[in-house]
């Protein structure tokens, strides 16, 4: 990380605090970062302790990372802003903060989801609360399980923005040893493949959980892609970001990580239980793709994409409609040409 570079983590859940602690890593001895948590007793702790049980039990943080509760201060001068909120937070979360970013600053959005309403990138989101120009907001996405990464084990990311400049700038403070970033001009592809990855987990977890196999899973892997490319090459993406990490590699990983909580949710529906008591088990954790199913579904509809496996999804999630009628749904469909 460049001398001049202030960095900003704002949200310390798994993920905020696991880049936070690749940035340290990535920028040397000397590298600081300021990580804002929405809750005190989490800020305490990774400042007395250097552990977040909360959301990274059993990882030691680097000393470099220093946690607040206070946006101002968080923000304070901050060149670089990772926006790690979940994304139905983000809209709010953002007003609060846009009179508090610095002019030219690089916003980077790592939350993967479609606002509910306005049916909204992250992106977009960003763009419309803030009124910055396209060229200052970055996406990062890929097949990023925090607790592996947490762990040092390697992996890889996306750094999508349509100002390289930028994006090498963030990928040069991203890459550590075992953290590799590659950078993309195409948001648009980067955001629908990170969106869409959890509804599948989620379908991916419900077969698991009524006892489906791998033939299965390759199966719905491989159907999701389909129709997530088919929403992403209307909405403008490129094909080539569908086929790489920010498209098959976190579809993969989403789908077939019992660390994945999409597809951990979706498992524990499959086995029987209820929607109420799969989210008592996150313990609060955020599972992204139970919103993600019903945002994704309705921007498919409305440029007219058929997602088949969205919709089942979304029937279980909200519809009430039991794992076993959607598996038969989906199988009963008429056939046709892949």
């Amino acid at each position: 990380m460049a001398g001049t570079e202030t960095v900003a983590v704002m949200g310390a859940g798994a993920w905020g605090t696991a880049l936070a602690k690749v940035l340290v890593d990535a920028g040397g001895p000397d590298a600081e970062v300021t990580l804002w948590a929405r809750r005190s007793e989490v800020a305490e702790r990774i400042n007395a302790t250097r552990y977040n049980p909360a959301y990274l039990p059993g990882t030691l943080l680097p000393p470099g990372i220093r946690a607040t509760t206070d946006a101002d201060e968080a923000l304070a001068g901050a060149t670089t802003v990772l926006l790690a909120v979940p994304a139905q937070t983000m809209r709010a979360n953002l007003e609060r903060w846009a009179p508090l970013l610095a002019d030219g600053a690089t916003l980077v959005s790592v939350a993967k989801g479609i606002e509910l309403g306005t049916l909204m990138r992250m992106s977009q989101v960003i763009l419309s609360v803030t009124g910055v120009g396209a060229a200052q907001v970055a996406v990062i996405s890929g097949p990023n399980l925090a607790s592996e990464i947490a762990q040092c084990q390697p992996a890889a990311t996306v750094v999508a923005c349509s100002d390289s400049g930028r994006a090498v700038a963030v990928q040069r403070m991203l890459n550590s040893g075992y953290f590799r970033p590659y950078t993309n001009s195409d948001v648009v592809g980067t955001e629908i493949g990170g969106a869409c990855k959890n509804v599948i987990a989620l379908a991916c977890g419900m077969a698991a959980g009524v006892g489906l196999g791998e033939n299965t899973a390759a199966a719905i892997i491989t159907r999701g892609l389909a129709e997530i490319s088919r929403l992403g090459i209307a909405l403008g993406a490129k094909g080539a970001t569908l086929a790489g990490l920010a498209g098959v590699g976190d579809l993969v990983a989403t789908c077939t990580s019992p660390r994945s909580r999409n597809r951990s949710f979706g498992e524990r529906l499959g086995r029987g239980g209820t929607m109420e008591s799969a989210m008592r088990a996150r313990d609060g954790h955020v599972v992204e793709g139970v919103t993600s199913c019903e945002s994704v579904l309705a921007l498919a509809s409305s440029y007219d994409v058929e997602m088949p496996l969205t919709d089942a999804v979304h029937r279980v999630c909200h519809k009430g409609l039991l794992v076993d009628e959607a598996m038969a749904l989906l199988l009963g469909r008429s056939t046709k040409p892949e």
